[in-house]
């Protein structure tokens, strides 16, 4: 059996020689936005995992727009420094081919939190919190504060930080640089009719909705060579009457086609608090079809993807390029190796774990195809 899985991917001047892709997950393990020990083995594992693709977790463009004090940045020397080293690290072990993206993002009203383990919650002034900034003045959450309404001359500073922020990401030497639109985050808040309520020029209809959106897209081609392929993870539905429906997430991804962005990754709520009712495995698909079968681009999509043969399905029958995994990933490292063994694909398995084959150990758990 051929995989599809398996099979190579061109995403823009970028080519990936397989369909996996490692979505990003928050680590809150940074340093005032700096890389840490933690971030190096992470990205080296994931460099040895199998999947072609690896993408950094949301990475604030200002120090304010962190979701927590222990998120990623690249708003200053220091985080660019600390990225580019745990980069070079997970290039010097990868497997062969292997492209590695960033995630660039502004937390907007839903920044200044606590971590995934201490409950996420929104942190208090006594404990490092700060003011948060959004398209209108409404809270995330009933309990959380009401974040200030953005000026203009705010938000051009913000689109300037979101071009700044691509070009660190491209010296540092990614292959991909990602712009979180989704999950309730800033671009989300200006898209989405459920929290932009704003008058102004920066909203209203969806015309002007995009406004905000596409200054950050445009900025970020403007900053970003032509050899980064350039991509942004948006949304298929906020779930909610009034809100965002994917004829929105395919006009944004057509806007951004025009701008030559390579792909995107099709998601989806998030825009409120306990805003995503979906469940099941792959429940972003549908959605993801459509903007592919609308547009051309490149589609990626997750949601509880966690198995090869589901995987191999989405890309092979359900018109979508690529799978990203995540918590997965997470549960086995080599959750690549496995998936290629399933699917009756040898990789190329570095040299330093050939001992694993069962010609060497009796216990081997991959055995890896015959030439």
């Amino acid at each position: 059996m051929t995989s599809v899985l398996f099979s190579p991917l061109d995403i823009g001047p970028v080519r990936v020689p397989n369909r996996v892709a490692i979505g990003p997950m928050c680590q809150y393990s940074a340093n005032d936005g700096c890389a840490s020990d933690w971030h190096t083995q992470m990205l080296m594992n994931y460099g040895m995992s199998g999947a072609g693709t690896a993408i950094m977790e949301a990475t604030a463009v200002t120090r304010e727009g962190r979701i927590s004090l222990g998120c990623l940045g690249l708003y200053s020397d220091a985080s660019e420094y600390a990225l580019t080293r745990v980069l070079h690290a997970a290039k010097s072990v990868a497997m062969p081919g292997v492209k590695f993206g960033v995630q660039i993002c502004h937390a907007g009203r839903k920044g200044s939190t606590h971590n995934n383990w201490s409950g996420g919650g929104p942190l208090g002034r006594h404990e490092s919190g700060w003011r948060t900034v959004s398209s209108s003045a409404a809270p995330y959450a009933d309990n959380w504060p009401a974040p200030a309404e953005l000026e203009d001359a705010e938000i051009l500073a913000i689109v300037d930080a979101y071009a700044m922020a691509a070009k660190r990401a491209a010296r540092a030497g990614f292959d991909i640089v990602e712009l979180h639109a989704a999950h309730g985050y800033l671009v989300h808040q200006f898209h989405s009719p459920i929290c932009n309520k704003r008058p102004d020029r920066w909203g209203g209809d969806a015309e002007k909705r995009l406004r905000f959106p596409l200054a950050v897209a445009d900025a970020i081609r403007d900053a970003v060579p032509e050899h980064v392929a350039l991509g942004a993870r948006i949304t298929g539905t906020d779930y909610l009457d009034g809100g965002l429906t994917i004829e929105d997430g395919v006009r944004l991804a057509k806007e951004l086609q025009a701008r030559r962005f390579a792909y995107v990754c099709v998601s989806s709520g998030n825009i409120v608090h306990g805003g995503r009712p979906a469940s099941g495995v792959g429940f972003n698909v549908p959605n993801a079809a459509r903007v592919r079968a609308e547009t051309g681009m490149v589609v990626r999509t997750g949601g509880l993807i966690a198995e090869a043969n589901q995987a191999e399905e989405i890309v092979s029958a359900k018109g979508v390029d690529q799978i990203a995994i995540a918590r997965a990933q997470l549960d086995d490292p080599r959750w690549g190796w496995r998936a290629a063994e399933k699917l009756g694909v040898k990789l190329e398995l570095p040299p330093q774990y050939r001992r694993v084959s069962p010609g060497q150990w009796a216990g081997a758990k991959l055995v890896r195809p015959q030439a």
